[in-house]
């Protein structure tokens, strides 16, 4: 064989493996997009930022294991900055520039509800993950929090079983308290029992002393709190300050991540209600917790929010490869007939509500942070978001100010 041919062979030789090469690469399939449009800024940062990282975790899962359809799934994350108006602009965004295949998304209900008309009028799919007031149903979200029959109600019957029926109430300014408290009041009256006051904060308000003077002044039995984001840390600061550390408090919307940042052990009878605790047994939760802290550090803590965006995530990918499609109208079906076996247990959908079965649990902070489980439902609830006691009309008139 000459120099010559030798060459020639040689040169086709790397012709064919370029060629080859882009060949590959041209089959090679784009990568999923998932849209994550959480606040990383603002008063509900501390809250949210953990879940931009449990989609983290579950993708991360995902991605080595192969993927989805034979392609990897990318996060596009997005900071809707604790703003209800961001939150939208964002959504849209993400659906019509991103062009990602699911949301997971929102924290508070103001912000779910400026995002949810988005995700309706593209027909796309958004996974919410945090317990809530209920009374809402989308044919384009899949709720993974609460429902209030799954931590509202039975939270209120504890506490006043517990603790007595004067009842005084504190939250945020906006939907998700105000909404809250119209059943709990509902729950307090059947109950015989008294509502001595109902205060609000403006969102990420530290203006505390004029709501904790009075409970000082009127000594309730018990402390509910729908109180959202940052301004729990003035609070917990001003009841210790009060010398009402001893007073029951039952706090709503208060996870391990915010119990640890905002010091909600100062109080020694402080409470909380989810369908999951990182303390909890179980070799489900025990995997999960060291995957959460090998990727995030030893001292990061789950949450209920944490394990229901995780859940969530999961569940989407189950119905995309079931659907052989990430596209969202082809998803949607599917999804309501999955289930997961996640750190909470088993997570599945309820077809008739979009919501998820849920086990009610009751905490009580310990120093760390953590939660000591003092209280447990045998088996996980159906969700109900429109409590039963009134019809799903007379709720909305009730939340608009009209007569029921």
């Amino acid at each position: 064989m000459t120099r010559r041919l030798l060459l020639l062979l040689t040169a086709l030789i790397c012709l064919l493996v370029v060629l080859g090469l882009g060949w590959n690469a041209a089959r090679q399939e784009p990568p999923i997009r998932i849209g994550v449009l959480h606040s990383l800024t603002g008063t509900m940062a501390v809250s949210e930022k953990p879940l931009v990282d449990a989609v983290r975790l579950a993708v991360d899962e995902i991605n080595a294991n192969g993927g989805l359809l034979g392609r990897q799934v990318k996060m596009v994350v997005a900071d809707g900055r604790s703003d209800p108006q961001v939150f939208a602009a964002e959504a849209t965004r993400l659906i019509e520039r991103e062009r990602v295949s699911a949301l997971f998304a929102c924290w508070t209900s103001a912000c779910r509800k400026a995002v949810k008309p988005v995700v309706e009028s593209h027909n796309h799919l958004m996974f919410y993950p945090v317990q809530y007031e209920g009374l809402e149903q989308s044919p384009n979200l899949l709720y993974t929090g609460a429902a209030p029959n799954q931590q509202i109600v039975p939270g209120t019957r504890w506490a006043m079983q517990q603790f007595g029926k004067r009842v005084y109430l504190v939250g945020s300014d906006y939907v998700f308290p105000r909404t809250a408290n119209l059943i709990i009041r509902d729950l307090v009256n059947a109950a015989a029992g008294e509502i001595l006051a109902e205060r609000y904060l403006p969102l990420g308000s530290a203006e505390v002393a004029a709501v904790v003077a009075d409970i000082r002044r009127i000594h309730p039995d018990v402390v509910l709190n729908t109180i959202n984001g940052d301004s729990n840390q003035s609070f917990i600061a001003a009841l210790a300050q009060a010398g009402l550390a001893e007073l029951p408090v039952v706090s709503f919307s208060m996870a391990e991540s915010e119990m640890k940042t905002f010091g909600g052990a100062r109080l020694a009878r402080h409470y909380g209600v989810w369908n999951y605790f990182q303390s909890l047994p179980g070799e489900e939760n025990r995997r999960f917790v060291a995957a959460w802290q090998t990727r995030f550090g030893a001292g990061a803590v789950t949450s209920d929010p944490v394990e229901a965006t995780y859940a969530g995530v999961h569940l989407w990918a189950q119905a995309v490869r079931d659907a052989r499609s990430p596209e969202p109208a082809r998803v949607n079906p599917p999804l309501l007939r999955q289930s997961f076996n996640g750190p909470a247990g088993i997570s599945a959908v309820d077809m008739a509500t979009r919501h998820l079965w849920k086990t009610v649990r009751v905490g009580k902070v310990r120093a760390d942070g953590q939660f000591e489980q003092v209280f447990a439902s045998g088996a996980p609830l159906r969700p109900t978001p429109w409590p039963f006691y009134r019809t799903r009309e007379a709720w909305q008139a009730l939340q608009e100010g009209k007569t029921p």
